[in-house]
């Protein structure tokens, strides 16, 4: 009874293992061109001569109702010990281990970002190897990257689209040479860091150009800052600073 019970466990154990590997093969193509058009997904940015003929390319875009001018400085003071990654605070801390501080305003002494200079993704000596700084082109596009040998191999592309009707398109392009392995184990979890990421610049660019924060003041979490939709039915609470729970982090 005891090894029958044993062999069903292992039955359902293999039954949800695989069941969740399908689903990822599935979804994958969606995760790979989350909000891009068509168009999108097939235009050349600055980035890609860097890396011509990657093993993998990822497509993720979003819509932000603000100026490319006043998303880049988001853009631009990315990393840890700096602005962070405005994505999931308690995916970071509790399952990666790594405690970023996501900001809420655009802080001076960060956007001095150069060619060459090194973006971290954790702090500390914990985590992967710094992104490198390969490209910036202002209020247009921030290329980052790995080099091995002195050769791209990975590419992570920022690129700032402005539209006829004042919004802009943010396009997050990933070129690398990874696949298969580990890359398919992570994929699914970077998928969720970037669009959470995508959403939080987002939504710190829209708060900013509606003025609904004050110059100065700090959230420490994502869910803080309130979506579009939320912001049209509380302007008036916001503009009077009644009842808001900021919660200052710097």
């Amino acid at each position: 009874m005891k090894k029958k019970r044993t062999l069903v466990v292992l039955g359902i154990l293999i039954g949800a293992i695989a069941v969740a590997i399908l689903a990822v093969v599935l979804l994958t193509p969606w995760m790979d061109r989350w909000g891009a058009t068509k168009a999108e997904i097939q235009a050349t940015y600055p980035g890609d001569a860097l890396l011509k003929a990657p093993a993998s390319l990822v497509n993720r875009a979003i819509t932000i109702h603000a100026s490319a001018g006043q998303v880049y400085p988001w853009i631009i003071q990315l990393g840890a010990g700096r602005g962070g990654f405005y994505s999931h605070s308690w995916l970071e801390t509790y399952l990666l281990n790594c405690k970023l501080v996501n900001a809420d305003r655009i802080h001076p002494e960060w956007q001095d970002l150069k060619v060459g200079g090194q973006v971290k993704m954790c702090p500390g000596s914990f985590g992967p190897a710094p992104y490198l700084v390969a490209q910036l082109t202002p209020n247009r596009s921030v290329v980052l990257g790995h080099q091995d040998k002195g050769q791209w191999v990975d590419i992570w592309e920022f690129n700032l689209i402005p539209q006829p009707d004042g919004t802009t398109r943010l396009i997050l392009r990933t070129r690398t040479m990874m696949t298969g392995g580990f890359w398919d184990i992570i994929h699914p979890g970077v998928f969720i860091m970037e669009t959470g990421m995508l959403q939080g610049i987002r939504d710190r660019a829209e708060a900013l150009q509606d003025k609904q924060y004050p110059t100065g003041i700090d959230v420490l979490h994502r869910s803080d800052i309130p979506s579009t939709n939320q912001r049209h039915g509380a302007n008036h609470a916001i503009r009077e600073k009644i009842s808001y729970p900021f919660r200052r982090c710097r």
